[in-house]
């Protein structure tokens, strides 16, 4: 259809000047509050469920500390827990990490029991996987589920998009280290643009500001912390070097096959899993337990540097590393990377942290070989993975500066060359996804 010049122009932000939008800014504060104290929570439970099971549960029983067999056991009840949610409740647990980080929908009520449960198993008893993506669709379910509750019937389509965006940016409004950060991956991956993307945006970042005063106050009340990955106190960086932009080339193309490699064994080991998920998910989490024993037996480090995310044990990877050897980071990146797959393939939870942490470690492990710097590799190594595995460039970025703090705008430059080369690749990498057919053209009825 076109448009005559005397068609008069279109407003691309009337919406934003109306009075419902108004009322949506008013809403989308409200919301803010409950559903960011209840991700508050949420992820205290998972580290109260965590510390207790590693930590006070050994001791309780008379260990000295965690035996090195300790893993298989809470393991093996997270698999049959995660597989009986993804056979018998509604919504299977939440999305599968093996697909990447997706933005977009609106998680129904009936499915918020299933994720919260899945995940608390996944991410508390140990599986290589991060808090975000069901963090992101438990504050989008929640507050679709309050709006529908308030206006006691259906709610509209966008105004439940809107709403529910605004639930997810709060719930993670600290996790990344910032309220930006937060609303940089939800934007990015979420592909809106334009004049959509400002009217989704501002009560985001409107609840996401909220979000975080709430995790602040919260963590003054308590002392528990915010849960932010924020990386202190990091040795002082020089300028980067011509050795350092080279290594940033080499590091990227590698961080990019090491994603497709682990991509594609999880999307390989998912259908099979995905068959009998209550029988397979718990052999899964004895494999992953495995490898976290054959890492401590190698290394004398402890099993957890293998399980879990490596939210909490990224800052003491790199601020620590020099009690790290090579052939113990080497087989750390290995251990890691394959648990990773297992996690990706049956567990729930989001993909970030891990391969942020996999990055680290393979980038300080390069960093004993002339010319790269402890933080710069690490650097390189998080936003070449992260991009990697998330796709998402700018976010990657972002997250790479915002958590390694002063030190992550000296070796920005750097970060920058590492995920364009990783990112290209990756797409490269990734299967075009099949086309529709054409919809055919009927014939017209004098031609037949």
């Amino acid at each position: 259809m076109s448009v005559s010049p005397s068609d008069p122009p279109v407003d691309p932000f009337a919406a934003l000047r109306s009075r419902s939008y108004l009322g949506l800014l008013i809403v989308a504060a409200a919301l803010g509050v409950p559903i960011a104290a209840a991700a508050y929570w949420f992820l205290k439970l998972i580290a109260d469920v965590d510390e207790w099971l590693y930590t006070d549960l050994p001791r309780g029983l008379g260990f000295d500390g965690e035996p090195t067999w300790w893993p298989v056991l809470p393991l093996v009840v997270a698999g049959v827990v995660v597989g009986l949610v993804v056979r018998y409740l509604p919504g299977r647990g939440g999305e599968s990490p093996a697909d990447g980080f997706k933005a977009g929908g609106v998680a129904q009520p009936i499915e918020l029991p299933g994720i919260a449960i899945a995940a608390l198993a996944s991410i508390g008893l140990g599986a290589v996987v991060g808090p975000e993506g069901p963090l992101i669709a438990l504050g989008g379910g929640l507050a679709f589920l309050a709006m529908r509750l308030a206006q006691r019937g259906d709610v509209p389509a966008q105004t439940a998009a809107v709403v529910a965006v605004t639930g997810s940016f709060a719930a993670i409004s600290t996790l990344l280290g910032s309220p930006l950060a937060g609303a940089f991956l939800l934007m990015e991956a979420s592909g809106l643009g334009g004049a959509t993307a400002t009217t989704v945006l501002i009560p985001g970042l409107l609840g996401a500001g909220i979000g975080a005063l709430i995790f602040t106050g919260l963590s003054s009340l308590t002392g528990y912390g915010t849960f932010s990955l924020a990386i202190p106190d990091l040795p002082p960086v020089a300028t980067p070097t011509i050795a350092e932009l080279a290594w940033a080339l080499a590091i990227g193309a590698v961080a990019a096959f090491a994603c497709w490699a682990i991509r594609q064994l999880a999307l390989f080991l998912r259908p099979l899993v995905e068959q009998r998920p209550v029988l397979l998910t718990p052999v899964v989490g004895l494999a992953i337990a495995a490898l976290a024993i054959a890492y401590a037996e190698g290394t004398d480090n402890p099993t957890t540097d293998v399980l879990f995310s490596g939210q909490e044990a990224l800052p003491t990877l790199i601020t620590q590393s020099a009690d790290y050897t090579v052939p113990a980071l080497l087989l750390l990146v290995a251990c890691k990377g394959l648990a990773y797959s297992g996690a990706l393939c049956s567990f729930r939870g989001g993909p970030t942290f891990p391969a942020m942490f996999i990055g680290a470690a393979g980038g300080i492990a390069l960093s004993h070989l002339p010319g790269l710097t402890v933080v710069a590799g690490a650097a390189i190594g998080i936003g070449a993975m992260a991009v990697g595995m998330l796709k998402l460039p700018m976010t990657s970025v972002l997250l790479t500066t915002l958590f390694l703090g002063t030190e992550g705008l000296t070796v920005m430059p750097l970060v920058i060359v590492a995920v364009v080369v990783s990112y290209v690749l990756t797409i490269r990498l990734t299967p075009a996804p099949a086309l529709a057919p054409p919809a055919e053209t009927p014939t017209p009825a004098h031609a037949r």
